[in-house]
Order: structure tokens, then sequence, then C-alpha cells
């Protein structure tokens, strides 16, 4: 096997690409700041117990794991931020207060996450703990799709549900809460036929409202449609109530309400969303309310927050044009390194020319160059 062969679904970021990558990086982290999010780094390693606590349990058959020398214990690459943000929240900062947090990172999967996925993801995200309310829902909401708009993207669905229904569905049913593990993949593939043969010994009213889930899928009136076909238990309509709002408040993006898309069903407590856009068959970003994370680490908080990969959403943004640069003659006299020190000073990109070779990039646009002129080092145009 050739050497500079790479494992599958992973791949080398050339520079053009990086590039846009990392200025989308910035872009996103600045605007994150002007909400007032703060930034974090967790370490890519950590011991396998931190990172499958609570619902990172999910995240078990993808992550790779180790022994670490040091300690003889078994550590795991983070297969997601999230949980890590939850820990530095609940056990390091241990605020009183709504604490806003952001991060940028990579992280590694042992299986593609869906169709042309990287196995090595750049998530970036925000999340909000300390709040209950649907406020929090809402401002992650408008910042993950502040965020797409920072991309260049201007058309996107986004999906809402929410895992309340579900499980007021079957509160008062034993026998359906026995069974919830099986709903869950049942209503997530939309399997009518396998929902009718479970359901034979739930209650009456607890089987029309799962097999009712399915077909509650469509725009705004889906909500309506809801609380005609769905059980008048409290908890239903307030997550009704939730969903109306939120949809209210989603500006900009067309909206598709899905009762029975329940992925993450296990991981979150509340209002879940996915945003999809041309291009991507998966979604390029997913987010909800997951107030029991912290719980693990000695502290549970309210929590929401939504995740993103860079790498995709690079994907979907135009190449950038090459910028402008300056060519300049390798030299050690003092006014040609005084000159290109100014230069790079002010900004401008200095290439100086080894002796011998002529350069040849993917981002730079030399039109113009340092020469020497009347006994003077001066920038004149090229071409």
């Amino acid at each position: 096997m050739p050497n500079w062969l790479l494992p599958e679904n992973i791949a080398d970021v050339l520079p053009s690409e990086a590039r846009k990558i990392e200025e989308l990086r910035r872009a996103l982290l600045d605007n994150f700041r002007l909400y007032g999010y703060e930034l974090v780094m967790p370490p890519m390693l950590e011991y396998l117990e931190s990172l499958l606590t609570g619902a990172g349990q999910d995240m078990d058959l993808r992550i790779f794991k180790l022994v670490d020398q040091l300690s003889g214990r078994t550590m795991g690459v983070r297969a997601d931020m999230t949980t890590q943000v939850a820990r530095i929240d609940a056990h390091l900062l241990n605020r009183a207060s709504v604490t806003r947090l952001c991060y940028a990172g990579s992280v590694l999967h042992t299986r593609p996450s869906g169709l042309h996925a990287t196995r090595e993801p750049l998530q970036v995200g925000a999340e909000i703990y300390g709040h209950g309310g649907l406020e929090a829902d809402a401002e992650i909401q408008q910042l993950a799709l502040a965020s797409l708009s920072l991309a260049g993207i201007t058309q996107v669905r986004l999906d809402l549900c929410h895992v309340g229904v579900l499980r007021s569905i079957i509160a008062s049913d034993p026998k359906a809460q026995k069974h919830e593990a099986e709903l869950f993949l049942l209503l997530e593939a939309k399997d009518i036929p396998g929902l009718r043969a479970l359901c034979k010994g739930f209650d009456a009213t607890t089987c029309e409202a799962l097999l009712a889930l399915p077909g509650l899928y469509g725009d705004a009136t889906t909500i309506a449609r809801a609380r005609q076909v769905l059980p008048s238990v409290p908890g239903i309509a307030a997550a009704l109530d939730e969903l109306e709002i939120l949809i209210q408040q989603a500006e900009g993006a067309s909206l598709t309400v899905d009762l029975a898309d329940l992925r993450g069903y296990h991981y979150h407590s509340g209002v879940m969303f996915a945003a999809y856009v041309p291009g991507l068959p998966n979604a390029v970003a997913r987010g909800g309310r997951y107030d029991h994370v912290g719980e693990a680490f000695g502290r549970a908080r309210p929590a929401t927050g939504f995740s993103m990969d860079l790498r995709e959403l690079a994907r979907l943004t135009p190449v950038a044009e090459r910028k402008s640069a300056i060519r300049a003659p390798w030299g050690t006299e003092a006014a040609l390194r005084e000159k290109i020190a100014q230069l790079r000073k002010t900004g401008e990109v200095v290439i100086q020319i080894m002796p011998g070779h002529e350069n040849d990039q993917d981002e730079f646009d030399c039109d113009r160059a340092v020469v020497f002129e009347n006994g003077n080092w001066t920038l004149k145009k090229l071409g």
C-alpha cells in the first residue's frame, strides 16, 4: 500500500480550501463573541468514562479507543465536543448565572455520520447553560441561522421536532414505556406496519397517537393538525406551543415540522432542530435542548445549543478570489528588508522569490513587485 494513502473518509485539506475553512471559523467565532459567548478549548483525549457520561453513551460506537501508557486506563478520542463543554460548565466554571460558551475543533469518528461525510469533522458550536426558558432556545436557533448566513448560505430549511410529544404520549402507558427504544427506531424510520404490530398491547389512545406521528410532517400548519389528532394532555400542548413560537422566530428560513424525526431522542430533552441546505445530503447544523447532560458531572443545569461541521459548510461556499500580493527579490540589503517589513506591517502579502525559482501559489496573485529604480526600492504594478 502506498505510504501516501489515507484511511477511508479521511482527507488532507489543501491551501485554498483550508483558507476558506479558517476564514469561516474566525468569522463564526467573532460573531459568537458579539452575542456574549466565551471560547473554550477542551482536550482531544479524555478518559473514556468522561466522554461516555450521561448522553455521551450514544457516542460509544463512534469513539476511537486507546490505552493511556501513563495510567493504564482506557482513553477516547472525542467524537463530539458537547459533553466536554457541559463538563466545563458544570465542574470547572461552576457559575450560578447563565453561561454562554462556544468552541471549535476537530473530532474523530470511527464511521462517517452520513453520505460522503468525513470521519474528521471540524466541529464548531455554541451552548447556553443555566436558563430553562424558551428564550435560550430561540437565541440558539437565531445564532445557527445567523451562522449559515455568514457562510453566504441563503436557502435554509429548518426541521423542527420536540421530544416532549412522544414522551407525553407514552407517559401514562407503562407497556409503551417498556418499548420506548423500539418506538423511537420505528418512528425514526416511519415504519407504520411495525408501529401497528408493536402497539397491539398498548392503550388504544396511545396506539392511535403513535400511529398519527409519522404523518405529522409538513409546514407550520402541522402544529394545528397535531392539536386535532393528538391527545389533549398538558405535555403535548406545551411542546406544540414551544414549536409554534420558534416557528415565528425563524426568519429567513423555510420551515418543516416533523414530529417523528427523533434523531438524538435519548440525548435531548425538549426542542430539536436540524438545518438543511441545497448541495448537502446531511444536515449542516443540528441543535436542541439537553437539560440533563451536566447531571453526571455533579451539577444538572438547563442547557441548549447547536453545532455544525465547518468542512461541510466550507464545501458550499465558492472558491475565494486569489489575494492580491507583492513579489519581491531575495536579498539582504537593509533598504530592501526595511521596505518589505513596512509593506507587511500595513497588511500586504509580500512573497520573496528564491534565487533561480518562480513561485506557484493557489492563493496569491502577485500583481505588484518591489523593484530597484533610481537608487531606491519602490513598489511597481505588474502587467
